[in-house]
Order: C-alpha cells, then structure tokens, then sequence
C-alpha cells in the first residue's frame, strides 16, 4: 500500500467526530461534581457511552477507508484491537464487580474469589484506590481538566459558569485557558 495523505473530506470528518468525543469527556468530568449529586449516574453513564461509541465511528470510517484502499483484511483486523473490545450490552460481569470492590475497599465473595481474574482485579482496584491522585496532586489530571472545561466553556460562551461548579484550583486554571482561547474563526481561502 502506498504512502498517501489522509483524504481532506475523511480528515475533516475525523476532526469533527473527535472534537464530539472531547466535549463528551467533558461532560463526564462536569457530571462528577458534587452539585450533579441528582444526575451524576444517568448522565455518566449516557456521556462515558457517546464519547466511546463516536470514537468507535472515527476508527470504523478510518477502517472503511483502509479497506478501500486495500489494506488487508488481517491487518486492519490488528489495527482495530478488535480482541480488546469489549461488549457494554452484557452488562458489568463477575470481573468488573471485583474491580469495583477493590477502589471501594470491600472484599469478595468466597465464589468471587475463587476466579484467578477477578482476585487480580480487586487487587489493581485497592492498588489504585491506595494510589489515587486527584487534579490537585497530579499536574497533568489538573491540566487536563482545567483544558477541557476552559474549551467548553469557551466554545459555549460561558467562562462564568466555571465558578459556580468547580473546584476552585480546577476553576482558575480552566478560566485561563478559556481566556486564552480565542472564539473559533471561520478558515479563509
């Protein structure tokens, strides 16, 4: 297969989809704060799932150019990782209840324990529960943050709101990047 650009048409697209993406991760994050104490389950779990599924539509329309271009079938197969995929339709299983117990702190089941899988999983769990840093310890969680909701507050015109939901570390660096920002500009020719 030849080395050749990115289509502009599939290049433009990608961009949107991902920027789609972002503003979802986005939202997940402003879901988590205290004040969403009413919704933080529903709108999680329904911004988590668009964020992954229009990055599932970036990889599959990458794929479907791949494959016109006649990428083969196995190695498109090995670019996708499709053995990492994993089906939401089941539902949380036996080895993502014992991962959960172990960032709660609970222990497992006799059954439970008996899985070599979900004994290792609890055990990342605690491991990461004991290890758990928030923006505040962790530069690069408090920058991320901070760029993701400056962007959407930016984008929606609405810097002020920062104020009334963040962590007020959270909300100064985010108030910066929206600043910086400048409202987008249509391309010129």
């Amino acid at each position: 297969m030849e080395s050749t650009p990115m289509p502009e048409p599939l290049r433009q697209a990608i961009h949107h989809l991902v920027s789609e993406a972002v503003q979802n991760c986005q939202e997940v994050l402003r879901y988590t704060e205290p004040d969403q104490a009413h919704t933080w389950e529903r709108m999680t779990l329904y911004r988590s799932t668009d964020a992954a599924d229009t990055m599932n539509m970036v990889a599959i329309l990458i794929a479907a150019y791949c494959r016109r271009i006649g990428m083969a079938p196995d190695a498109l197969q090995s670019y996708l990782q499709v053995e990492q995929q994993g089906i939401r339709a089941a539902g949380p299983q036996d080895n993502d209840r014992a991962h959960l117990a172990g960032l709660l702190g609970e222990t497992l089941s006799y059954e439970m324990l008996r899985e070599p899988q979900n004994r290792m999983l609890h055990d990342r769990g605690q491991w990461q529960a004991e290890h758990a840093q928030g923006p505040e310890d962790d530069p690069g969680k408090l920058f991320t943050e901070a760029c993701l909701h400056g962007l959407r507050a930016r984008l929606c015109d609405d810097v002020a709101s920062l104020d009334s939901y963040l962590p007020p570390h959270v909300a100064e660096l985010a108030r910066k990047v929206a600043e910086v920002l400048e409202a987008p500009q249509p391309a010129t020719a």
